[in-house]
């Protein structure tokens, strides 16, 4: 595997965003994962959380959530140019949905060490036999993300 990119300094305001989502979900019980489109400009052009307990839908993480948002802001399907910053490893769904987009850039939280497909249990996002390639850019805040899932969880038990 290559070498992880170096984060950008906009990275971690980017970031606060989405965790500022990913709060919003557990006003719905659902897992607080949240995430933001930000569009070449540097401007957010979508926003979503996850939605499968508020909506009963199993496809509405906060990834895709955000990803339909842009691309109707956009009014393309191709989110050229775009980032998708998210508090947690994409999963494979998302990884999936990211790459269909055309999404060039991904900022992740925290690792997913169960489910997730941007390099610790698969690597969808760069995977060589797929006709598009993500840069990855993980571990921004970390900490903050995972503590928000961790709290969550325990709460759930």
């Amino acid at each position: 595997m290559a070498p992880l990119p170096t984060p950008r300094p906009a990275h971690d305001a980017w970031m606060g965003l989405a965790l500022g989502e990913a709060r919003r979900a557990l006003d719905t019980a659902d897992v607080p994962i949240g995430a933001v489109v930000v569009g070449p400009d540097g401007q957010v052009i979508g926003t979503g959380r996850n939605e499968r307990e508020a909506v009963g839908d199993p496809t509405a993480h906060a990834e895709v959530v955000a990803i339909r948002a842009a691309a109707r802001a956009l009014g393309s399907w191709r989110l050229d140019g775009c980032t998708l910053v998210v508090t947690l490893e994409p999963c494979t769904m998302c990884a999936g949905a990211i790459v269909l987009a055309r999404v060039p850039r991904v900022v992740f939280g925290a690792w997913d060490e169960k489910a997730g497909a941007a390099g610790s249990v698969f690597d969808v996002l760069r995977e060589r036999r797929l006709n598009h390639w993500v840069e990855v850019f993980p571990g921004v805040r970390e900490d903050e993300c995972g503590a928000l899932l961790r709290d969550f969880f325990a709460a759930q038990r």
